[in-house]
């Protein structure tokens, strides 16, 4: 196609052999019908709901063709620690496969890899296999928008708010397995017009001593017909967090779960001179940068691997369905990494010039998947600055640590060094 060629098929296939993460969508059931889910009305860019659920030898398939790569020498991973995920619909509805896969996991026998699960979960079933989830050590991130009110929109099938089934269950994991809750239980949060950043954490934190993750509504996918009921809903983290009558302190306690803190950090670790990865850097200098693609996408499986219910294989859930990059099924695995290198490469080329542009090319955080126009011949890119923006952008940034002087100090700690 003669487009610039920014990723081989090689180094695709380098990060599926060091993926650190295998995420199942375990089912497209849900006891649930949140009237903001991400499969449900306000969107567009999923497969259908059929009440479907993943099938174990679908998974096994997948995880075998891993084992492969993970044996060959392409595994190069410094942490052999690879997270096992189960994601919906809600998981624990297809409860037999992931007592099927876990074991199935225990049973791999490679040198480089141990394997630690993980599942996101309304909480709704929670009760039924604590047991499990504990026997287990399963990191849980439960559902939960703060308190009853904020959690409004997560009704059942009947329509009743779920909090008080969600909040009870919680409750007795907390107090039957106290160390377990304390180590491996945390709470995610959906920002919208029935809650804020401050009351959310100050529920969940008062609560349960957790700091929840806090994230706003997706805007990518979003039915025409829907739009003007997702702009009802829709809530902007930082302007939620700076509307708080103690958005210093909130956001010292938040961290990174902060918008604010978060943006300091990409700039301190991108485009700081004082910043240093290890003691080598600071006694001997800077390496040259590692290779830089457009935008600020994943390299493919470099984060993750997904797997829908229907056997799509995609880098991340949060990409439209329409993307997936190859697939899985009883019969094997069907990944084409040279097609999938043409591809990024595509989509690279197209918005190459844009990003040569960019003063923050370094730090960007854009992905592909999230801008509107990445199909057509011509694409924009929501986070492109020009020399004047990056100039209000570097302002903002420094007035921030002028504000927080013990920032830095807590950032190279708790981000660079651990």
């Amino acid at each position: 196609m003669g487009e610039k060629e920014f990723i081989t098929s090689e180094d695709i296939k380098l990060s599926l052999a060091n993926t650190p993460q295998v995420t199942f969508e375990v089912t497209d059931r849900c006891n649930l019908k949140c009237e903001y889910c991400g499969y449900g009305e306000l969107y567009c860019n999923h497969d259908l709901r059929e009440g479907k659920d993943m099938e174990v030898k679908t998974a096994i398939k997948l995880l075998d063709y891993l084992g492969d790569l993970w044996n060959s020498p392409l595994s190069q991973s410094i942490n052999n620690n690879v997270y096992v995920s189960f994601y919906g619909g809600e998981p624990l509805l297809n409860f037999p496969f992931i007592e099927a896969i876990v074991k199935y996991a225990k049973t791999i026998k490679n040198n480089k890899r141990q394997f630690t699960f993980n599942m996101t979960t309304n909480g709704i079933l929670i009760d039924r296999y604590m047991d499990f989830l504990v026997q287990n050590n399963v990191k849980l991130l439960i559902s939960l928008d703060g308190d009853e009110y904020g959690n409004s929109y997560r009704i059942n099938k009947s329509g009743k708010n779920s909090f008080d089934d969600i909040i009870k269950n919680v409750n007795r994991l907390r107090d039957s397995f106290p160390n377990y809750f304390a180590e491996n239980v945390n709470f995610n949060a959906v920002l919208h017009n029935r809650n804020s950043v401050a009351s959310t954490y100050n529920f969940v934190y008062s609560h349960y001593d957790k700091a929840p993750n806090i994230a706003s509504l997706n805007d990518m996918g979003i039915r025409d017909d829907m739009k003007q009921k997702f702009m009802n809903m829709f809530q902007n983290t930082e302007e939620s967090l700076m509307d708080a009558e103690n958005y210093s302190e909130l956001e010292s306690k938040m961290f990174l779960a902060s918008p604010t803190y978060h943006s300091a950090t990409v700039f301190l670790m991108q485009h700081s001179e004082f910043k240093y990865e290890n003691y080598n850097e600071l006694l001997f200098g800077k390496s040259e940068a590692e290779k830089q693609y457009p935008t600020g996408t994943c390299i493919p499986f470099g984060k993750k691997v997904f797997v829908t219910v229907n056997g799509k294989i995609l880098p991340c859930e949060r990409i439209g369905h329409q993307f997936a990059l190859g697939t899985v099924d009883r019969s094997g695995v069907n990944l084409d990494f040279e097609e999938i290198a043409a591809r990024y490469n595509a989509w690279f080329s197209k918005l190459n010039p844009l990003c040569s542009k960019c003063f923050t090319a370094k730090s960007c955080i854009q992905c592909i998947f999230n801008l509107p126009d990445i199909t057509k011949e011509k694409c924009g890119c929501h986070g492109f600055m020009n020399e004047e923006m990056y100039e209000e952008y570097k302002t903002a940034q420094l007035s921030f640590f002028a504000r927080h002087p013990e920032a830095y100090s807590r950032i190279m700690k708790e981000v660079i060094y651990k």
